[in-house]
């Protein structure tokens, strides 16, 4: 159980460190508003990385980025 507990934490951890690294520069782009809100699609795309096994942060953010710029590019051609 606290091996459980221990991994979760470091989960948020990372988490938590590729979704600042993704906001940071999605922010500065001029996609997502410069505010102290979470954007909950940033952060879904973020999280489904890393249950699909992706666990080094600094790839988890440039994905995360990628396919958050993606989806905004198909939504606004729809």
């Amino acid at each position: 159980m606290l091996v459980e507990r221990g991994l979760q934490a470091m989960n948020v951890e990372l988490v938590s460190e590729a979704y600042a690294i993704a906001a940071n520069y999605l922010r500065r782009s001029g996609a997502i508003p410069d505010t102290l809100v979470t954007d909950e699609r940033l952060l879904g795309i973020i999280v489904k990385l890393l249950q699909h096994g992706e666990f080094n942060r600094i790839r988890l953010a440039n994905k995360a980025i990628a396919r958050f710029e993606a989806q905004a590019e198909a939504r606004a051609v729809a």
